[in-house]
């Protein structure tokens, strides 16, 4: 007898199960933030080890990067054909296992190699889970559901110091990314064993879930024919989108690359007072996210509008960060930037998750991070470049993630309805 069966008649579930699905796609976010961050923290006893400069310290970045983007379209392309549940649990178990194998790594272009590989891994996996999270919720839900699984985005970088620091006092640096790459296999088991590619299919779905995810399948889209790749390209929206994305991106990747070296080299913070100070935005940024994933879903009409004014917040609390003289008052506006910034997040990836329709969500959502993960090879360098040539100075950098976030919130202002997306979701 089925589960779904034997529940009482009448008496609907309190727990779901698109919410245990939706915790194990944070689990995986979180632990994918963790695999990546504490390489920043790990890389100075990696240079001194494996006698490297900080040049060749930068390529092994890069080298995750590089693996990362490349990843994005075809993790989507992979998860519309093969379902999101495979790529998912393949891409979990494909990077813990290159975790650990980077605490085994004694030579650079060994390093490199794992480090690509493990990037490809990640890579395979953002768009499977918005997919599924599409695929799981109905609409009205959707934006506090990737608010949710966003958090990660702030939390991720606060946890990663703090495990790795543990570590590798204790341990050293081999061991931290032996011992992270464990947890992933269990992570990619529950995804396998408590998710499936259609709701109908899932052994806890009740008569009510799926009457909801109806109520946003009125045509039967998940039925319908498979929309070719070209037709995806096709979508002048979707572009509109991974304009969007890069451009917050450059702001976010600024934010959190350059905000620890900004607070000691300007601010004049000790490295404990900077350890404390530089996490606090991010605190703010995961209440921010939380509270714009319930409005996005409470003021669905007003999205496009929530973001623009938040991001234009943002962006003014931003302008006052690097123009206040107190050096306490900047970090109190920079907080007020991460609250204001993630909120403008969240009112995004619901934009998003209601404008694409559900069966072409792999492909279209990678197309879109793969825009963000370009802004994250741009924005570092263009602003150290600017620090650089400004004699040390940090405010062409701060003017230049202003600029990006202004013109994010312009772009967001031509984004339509999603009523020609629909159309061509629904063409053959």
């Amino acid at each position: 007898m089925s589960l779904q069966s034997s529940l009482p008649a009448g008496k609907p579930k309190s727990w779901k199960a698109r919410y245990t699905i939706l915790s194990l796609i944070w689990l995986a976010w979180l632990l994918s933030f963790l695999d990546r961050m504490v390489m920043s923290v790990s890389l100075p006893f990696i240079g001194r080890d494996l006698n490297l400069d900080t040049t060749e310290q930068g390529l092994i970045i890069s080298a995750f990067f590089i693996g990362y983007a490349a990843f994005q379209i075809p993790g989507g392309f992979l998860a519309d054909k093969f379902g999101a549940r495979k790529i998912m649990a393949i891409g979990i178990a494909w990077w813990s296992v290159f975790t650990s194998l980077t605490g085994a790594v004694f030579t650079l272009p060994l390093m490199l190699a794992v480090r690509f590989l493990f990037g490809i891994g990640e890579g395979c996996f953002p768009a499977a889970s918005w997919k599924m999270i599409s695929t799981y919720f109905p609409s009205k839900e959707r934006g506090r559901a990737t608010a949710i699984q966003s958090t990660v985005n702030t939390l991720g970088p606060a946890l990663a110091v703090v495990v790795a620091a543990g570590i590798i006092s204790a341990f050293g640096w081999h061991m931290v990314f032996i011992v992270l790459g464990l947890p992933g296999l269990f992570i990619a088991a529950g995804i396998y064993l408590f998710t499936r590619d259609n709701p109908k299919d899932h052994p806890a779905i009740t008569a009510q879930d799926l009457a909801e995810l109806a109520q946003d399948d009125q045509s039967g889209q998940q039925n319908a024919a498979p929309v070719p790749f070209k037709d995806v390209m096709k979508m002048p929206v979707l572009w509109q989108m991974a304009a969007i994305w890069f451009l917050f991106d450059i702001t976010f990747w600024g934010f959190s690359t350059w905000l620890p070296s900004y607070l000691i080299t300007v601010r004049e913070f000790s490295l404990a007072k900077t350890g404390v100070m530089a996490a606090i935005p991010f605190l703010f940024g995961a209440c921010g996210t939380l509270l714009g994933g319930y409005c996005s879903d409470k003021f669905k009409p007003q999205r496009k509008m929530l973001y623009v004014i938040t991001s234009v917040i943002a962006a003014g609390f931003l302008y006052m960060t690097f123009t206040v003289s107190s050096a306490d008052m900047a970090v109190v506006y920079q907080c007020v930037s991460a609250l204001f910034m993630f909120f403008a997040m969240a009112m995004f990836w619901g934009i998003l998750m209601d404008t694409i329709p559900s069966k072409i969500m792999g492909r279209a959502s990678g197309i879109v991070n793969f825009g963000g993960q370009m802004a994250g090879v741009v924005s570092a360098p263009v602003m150290g470049w600017l620090i650089h040539t400004s004699g040390g100075s940090y405010n062409s950098a701060f003017i230049f993630m202003i600029i990006a976030l202004m013109a994010s919130a312009a772009v967001t202002l031509t984004v339509k309805n999603n009523h020609a997306v629909n159309a061509v979701a629904h063409e053959a």
